[in-house]
Formats: C-alpha cells, structure tokens, sequence
C-alpha cells in the first residue's frame, strides 16, 4: 500500500513567492531559460537550470553547474529569499488553467514504494537525463522539483481537503502565465496523519509526468543508504517529493510530431505509401484535429490530411493500439526511417498545449510533415501501468505543468 510521510517543505518569502515560481527545468531549452529570468534575480531557474548564471558555460552537465546550483539555493535560504518550515507537514496545491481545476497533496514517497512497483511507470528513461538529475538532486541536497503523481480517486480523501481548503486560507495565491497556483499548509497532526492512513488503503500510485525525476531521486536515495549503512529508513533521504492528484482531476493532451523530411520519398509517393495503411481525406481551408482514437491528421505541402486506421493495422494489444504505437509502427518506423524516436534527431515532439496551428508553422518553417493525434485517456495510462507495460517515448502530455519554486524537500 502507498506511504505518504509530512516535510518539513523549504518556501518562499510571503513577498517572493510571485517571483521565485517557474516552470519545470526540463519544459524549456538554456534560452528560453534565460529569457524567462531575464531582470528577475529570484526566478527559481537559477536553481534548477543554473548554467543561465554561467554565460561562459555551454555544458549543462557540466560540474559547475551543479555547483551553481548548489550555491544559488544556500544563498536563497540564507537571504530568507527561502524558509524552511519548523515541522513535517503536507501541503495542498491547486492548480487552475480556465474551466480545469486540479488538487493535489503535496507529500514525500518512499523510494522503497518505487522499487517495489507500488509506484508504477509507464515510460522508459535515458541515461544522460537520469544522471543530470541525479547529480542536481544530490549536490543540492535537495529534490529541488516535485514528481508529478496520480490515484484513483477516492471520496474520503476529496472530503478532507475539500474541508481543510473550506476552512483555511492559501499562503499562496498566484496568477502566472494564465494559470492559477494556490499553496495550502496542512499543520494539523490529526489531519496530517488521517491522509497517511487514508494513503495505506491505496494500493498503487502511478507516475504521471517526472519519470527522470522520480528513478533520480530514488537512484540517490540509494547511493546515500549504501554510504550510511547504519540508516534506519526514517532519515529524508529515503523519500522524495511529490504532488499527488485524483485521475479524475487530470488531463491529457495530445503529443504531436513533426519530422525534417520525407525519407528521400516525393509527397505523393509518401501518401501513396499511406494509403496501404490508412484511408486518406483532404481537409480544405483549415486544420484537422481528430476526434476520437485510431484517427491523425497530417499537415503536407500546405494542406490538411485526416488518416483513419485501417482495421488490418489494429491490434488487440494493450500497447500496439495505442495511437502512438500505430503512427510509429506503420509510418515514422517503415515510412520515415525514424526507428527510435527517443535519439532520432529528424523528429521533434509538440505539446498539444501549442495548438495545430504551431504543427504548420514547423512544417512551413524547417520541417516537411506534421502529425497530430487524439489524446491518451488517462485510463489508458492506468490500464498500461497496471499491466507493467511501457507506452512509447512522448506518449502523454499533461498541462498544467507543475510550478517549480513553490517548495523543495531537503535530503
């Protein structure tokens, strides 16, 4: 069953909060970075993508920026920029983006509820990303950034934070980039421990966005228990940080592709190719979003393509039906030559968030096709983490992002 354990969160200063909060490090390249802390010298960004203070630095993985980072966080708490709070505690985060609202507990999971599968995943990780988060975690000491985390909702548990929100204040209230973000701090003993039980009735959670995040933190648990043998499972090493929301509250956008070129085939042989695949409709005078699951659409020489799956290509299987899997099994794999999608560097993946819009603006700028595809259900998600399965690389993309800054767990 999950374990949940309060913190003691380190926060902004009341008057920083508005300041300090970012988006995730790993949503943004170095220049966005820069342009978003551009004049503000209390962005989190200086924390978690340092190398924007090392103008000389072109290595982000570089021990320096590390060290940057290290440093950039102690003179933050030092200045009182950052708190840190007298006792372990949980913590409610809201997030609102329009109509959606999403509440989560803001906790620390064990490492030992990720090794032993109560914490599942559904998408492989890469070295390289592992070890930067690895070295940023454990040379701050800190899990700097929250795993993004998911259950099945539970009415007990949306009644204790619906009443504690009900009663309290926020100590945060922000408006950042059209999205709300409202902090509330649990500090009730009888409270705090009623959600930690509650927790041990939930047989799984399941990661939702943060799989770098999370195998880094764990991975750095561990180094740390093998050099303190004596450990007693208590000390803060042994959990990281994460912000739990119900599957009912989440949604998921769909992830799109757009690829540099044709794999030396002219637009109609490609279509042509296509078509032993998919029935094929032109779409006149604007873009095409599909509307349900085995549908694309394809943006090609200027025009819109809605591409329906044809049955001989479906499969029964739990991952071979997802929409990913058939866009990369029967057209960027065979068609485009792109066989492994996580190092290919003729493709490149949009959010959903950017609209179809953006999926022309590539294509008429540096690419040659655009794919977008209809959203994985969160379901979907749950059904393939159940089964132990892993979804192909860039499968899911979840907004709200969450912010950064807003609190950090010391190790």
């Amino acid at each position: 069953m999950a374990t949940i354990k309060p913190f003691p969160a380190v926060r902004p200063a009341q008057e920083y909060a508005g300041k300090l909060i970012s988006l995730p490090y790993d949503v943004m390249n170095r220049k966005e970075a820069e342009e978003m802390a551009r004049g503000n010298l209390y962005s989190f960004l200086h924390i978690s993508r340092s190398e924007i203070d090392l103008p000389d630095q072109d290595n982000p993985y570089d021990p320096k920026v590390y060290s940057k980072a290290k440093e950039n966080l102690i003179d933050f708490i030092s200045r009182g920029i950052l708190l840190q709070d007298e006792k372990p505690m949980l913590y409610i985060y809201r997030q609102t983006m329009g109509e959606r609202i999403q509440t989560g507990i803001v906790a620390c999971t064990s490492i030992d509820d990720y090794k032993n599968n109560i914490i599942k995943k559904h998408e492989l990780t890469r070295v390289e990303k592992e070890i930067d988060r690895i070295n940023h975690f454990d040379i701050c000491n800190a899990n700097t950034e929250p795993v993004f985390l998911t259950y099945r909702d539970r009415n007990d548990l949306r009644s204790v934070i619906k009443d504690w929100i009900t009663a309290h204040e926020p100590v945060y209230n922000l408006l950042t980039d059209g999205i709300g973000h409202a902090l509330w701090v649990i500090n009730d003993e009888s409270i705090i421990q009623t959600l930690v039980e509650i927790f041990k009735e939930i047989p799984f959670l399941y990661i939702a966005d943060g799989h770098h995040r999370s195998a880094s933190a764990v991975k750095v648990g561990f180094k740390r228990r093998k050099a303190n043998p004596g450990y007693t499972g208590k000390e803060e090493f042994n959990y990281f940080m994460s912000v739990l929301f119900p599957d009912t509250d989440l949604y998921i956008y769909d992830y799109n592709r757009v690829v540099k070129d044709l794999n030396g085939l002219s637009s109609k042989e490609f279509i042509d190719k296509l078509l032993q695949s998919f029935y094929i409709d032109k779409i006149e005078n604007e873009p095409y979003r599909p509307e349900k699951k085995h549908i694309f659409s394809m943006y090609l020489g200027g025009s819109w393509y809605k591409l329906t799956a044809k049955d001989k290509i479906l499969s029964g299987d739990t991952i071979k039906s997802l929409d990913v899997s058939i866009l990369q099994d029967h057209v960027l794999s065979p068609l485009l030559g792109i066989h492994d999608p996580r190092t290919d560097n003729r493709i490149d993946f949009i959010g959903g968030i950017r609209g179809l819009n953006h999926l022309e603006q590539r294509v008429n700028n540096d690419m040659a096709v655009a794919f977008a595809l209809h959203p994985v259900l969160i379901s979907d998600l749950l059904f393939v983490s159940d089964q132990d399965k892993i979804m192909p690389p860039k499968s899911t993309w979840f907004e709200p992002k969450l912010a950064s800054g807003l609190f950090i767990h010391l190790i």
